[in-house]
């Protein structure tokens, strides 16, 4: 059994970030540049907006940070998002989820343009992950492919289980490991006898936000077990949606949380950035 530390592999990857940000600079005078949009105040939303300001720093890019009131209208957001979108020094545009209610989510990640979308959330890139030619990757479920593949196992030919099926994580992550030829289930909250469906997966990545949902009989032994969760258990403190404890000796690897796959998040971020930036270098 080994845990998979994502710290390690986050900072292994912000490494060569840096050092191809530096190379870009050098060669074109191009430095990637993010845009963070926050409305209202989430205290989860403004952690998380920090961090990321802190990984531009990390690699050297370009950052811009916009926290606007609760009561911002769908107007005054669509209009920031057009004038970043011409902005020729922003390469990335994130806007911060969830947005208050009286805003059309929807309309709002339609509204960045795709080649800026680096949370990879337009139905455009989308599809393209559908059809395997994309440019981004959604950022959860490619920091997951990392970790999978730090374990030096391929995924060509194995069982894999994905458990939830939102747009951000569990679809596309089901599709990643298709890619690389994974038999993949995706279960959810309707799956029957869910945890004989879990039992049959020699990869298992958990997305359901239930603290400690995966116990020790649903993961077959020697399993790789990725736990995308962040919760809190009964005492407050931070947790993933598998019960660590029980399941660490089962598994063949496991994600921590915290220190899995929470630092790869942003990690891929930075690197879909990059990406952007290198394809608005050549004119693309």
């Amino acid at each position: 059994m080994a845990i998979i530390n994502g710290k390690e592999i986050s900072a292994k990857t912000r490494e060569q970030i840096a050092a191809d940000t530096q190379k870009l600079l050098e060669e074109t005078g191009v430095r990637p540049g993010l845009a963070v949009i926050i409305v209202g105040d989430d205290p989860a939303s403004h952690v998380y907006v920090k961090n990321k300001k802190k990984g531009c720093e990390q690699v050297g890019f370009h950052s811009e940070e916009y926290a606007l009131p609760e009561q911002t209208s769908q107007e005054e957001l669509l209009q920031l998002l057009d004038r970043l979108n011409a902005d020729p020094k922003i390469h990335g545009i994130l806007v911060q989820l969830p947005l208050p209610r009286h805003l059309d989510e929807k309309a709002v990640i339609e509204r960045i343009l795709p080649s800026k979308d680096v949370d990879a959330f337009h139905a455009a890139n989308v599809g393209k992950i559908m059809i395997g030619n994309y440019d981004f990757l959604p950022c959860t479920p490619a920091g997951v492919m990392e970790l999978i593949h730090s374990t030096g196992i391929s995924v060509s030919g194995k069982e894999c289980v994905v458990i939830g099926r939102s747009n951000i994580v569990g679809k596309p992550m089901a599709m990643l490991l298709l890619h690389e030829n994974g038999t993949v289930t995706i279960c959810h909250s309707r799956t029957k006898n869910l945890a004989e469906v879990t039992r049959r997966a020699d990869i298992l990545v958990s997305a359901v936000g239930k603290a400690k949902f995966v116990t020790a009989d649903m993961v077959k032994p020697g399993a790789v077990v990725i736990d995308v969760g962040m919760n809190r258990d009964e005492n407050g403190k931070l947790c993933g949606d598998v019960d660590f404890l029980a399941v660490e000796p089962v598994a063949s690897y496991i994600t921590p949380v915290p220190g899995g796959v929470g630092p790869m998040t942003i990690t891929m971020l930075l690197k879909n950035t990059l990406t952007s930036a290198q394809k608005a270098a050549k004119g693309e």
